[in-house]
């Protein structure tokens, strides 16, 4: 069989060509340290590969979004610490003010002090993140949430919680609102508050009191409890006695026009005439029990209503002004005593937000130690399927080269080959 000198050139041009390329891919290969270059070299492997890719990006993102959410919750928690620092430092000054021996400039100097609590306190609540985003205005994270008013303190951010997605499957809340932290906060004893009235001249102190039967509170009623001095019968001894009333208005019908009734309300069981009183003794009536200690004077009231949600602000701000009112007696002590029940109050509601900060914390944790674990398997995954082996790569390099070598001198002489040569 003939074969034509143009079908030998094409022939060996097309293996040393084809070599060539061989060797000019495990070059790259070597060189970039993948050995799938183009999706065409495993098609299968480069699509797992792609996915891989993918699924790492997005856990390095998850990363991510938990260093921004432990940002944002270390810093809240480091502003409650203060802030629990801060009404701590309030009780003492409480405490102090309780000193019967305090002369009134005393009470005034604590009553400054307790006025610079105050604005410390609105620093608190102020607090940013350090990019200008406010900790506890909830969406309004642009916006200053509290802000000192002529009505009191307001709060002017909301009740949103900036979730951040944390993992595929979990979105956490990176803060606390405001309103929860600061604002909600029930005062007494968190189901009643008990309180004396402004004009007693006695004096007795009331407690804040106890639920001792949930099934038998009414929890939107109201009652006043008034004490009278007096002998029972002509030339008696004088006795103390009290009253305690259901004061809750009567449900009407919208519309419905009420006359102002002359009568009282009735006596609560068993407060019929009146019951003996005894200092230190406790009062139940409708599941709540509490006791007064000290001597009421005639006429002395005392009221019980459901508990509200009071501010810390306004806890402190009423302690100033009672402490500049310059009260004296049982008025101090009943006003330091609310106050301290309501700033016990507030202490527990910020270490119950601290606590939640924690979990949340700890949370974050075992988050990022999981995404960790993941990202090394991904990258484990992604270098079996597309990083070079070195040494098979630096062999196969070799071996290429001595082939191309051994093809363009097999050419090289088969091109020379005529017959002419042996004529």
């Amino acid at each position: 069989m003939r074969i034509s000198s143009n079908t030998i050139f094409d022939s060996n041009v097309a293996s040393m060509t084809q070599a060539q390329s061989r060797l000019l891919q495990t070059q790259q290969q070597i060189t970039t340290g993948r050995k799938i270059l183009t999706a065409a070299d495993d098609p299968v492997a480069a699509a797992r590969a792609l996915d891989l890719s993918q699924s790492d990006a997005i856990n390095t993102q998850f990363a991510t979004n938990r260093d921004a959410a432990r940002h944002n919750l270390s810093m809240t928690e480091t502003t409650l610490d203060g802030v629990t620092t801060l009404l701590q430092n309030v009780k003492t000054a409480a405490v102090t003010a309780g000193n019967g021996s305090l002369t009134v400039a005393d009470r005034t100097s604590i009553a400054t002090e307790l006025s610079g609590r105050l604005q410390e306190l609105l620093a608190l609540a102020n607090s940013t993140d350090g990019v200008g985003n406010y900790l506890f205005a909830g969406f309004q994270s642009r916006t200053q949430p509290f802000v000192d008013t002529p009505g009191g303190m307001g709060y002017f951010g909301d009740d949103g919680q900036r979730l951040i997605q944390v993992n595929s499957s979990r979105q956490m809340p990176s803060g606390n609102t405001g309103a929860e932290v600061f604002m909600r906060i029930k005062n007494g004893n968190g189901t009643f508050l008990t309180q004396a009235a402004a004009a007693n001249t006695g004096n007795g102190i009331v407690s804040a009191g106890s639920v001792t039967d949930s099934a038998l509170l009414k929890p939107s009623h109201t009652y006043s409890l008034t004490f009278s001095v007096g002998p029972d019968a002509p030339g008696g001894p004088d006795l103390t006695k009290y009253v305690v009333r259901d004061t809750t208005p009567p449900a009407v019908p919208p519309g419905t026009q009420v006359l102002p009734d002359p009568l009282l309300p009735p006596p609560v069981a068993p407060a019929v005439l009146g019951v003996p009183y005894v200092s230190g003794q406790s009062i139940s009536f409708d599941g709540m029990q509490f006791d007064i200690e000290g001597v009421p004077a005639n006429g002395d009231a005392f009221t019980v209503a459901p508990s509200t949600n009071e501010s810390m602000f306004k806890t402190i701000s009423d302690m100033i002004s009672m402490l500049q009112a310059v009260p004296s007696g049982a008025s101090v002590t009943n006003g330091l005593n609310r106050a301290m029940n309501h700033l016990d109050n507030a202490l527990n509601n910020v270490l119950t937000a601290r606590a939640s900060l924690g979990v949340r914390l700890n949370e974050l944790d075992a988050l990022q130690a999981e995404g960790e674990n993941m990202g090394l398997e991904f990258r484990k995954s992604l270098a079996l399927l597309q990083d070079v082996d070195y040494n098979k790569a630096l062999s196969d390099l070799t071996m290429q080269q001595t082939a191309l070598q051994a093809a363009q001198q097999t050419f090289a002489k088969v091109s020379g080959l005529s017959l002419f040569n042996y004529i």
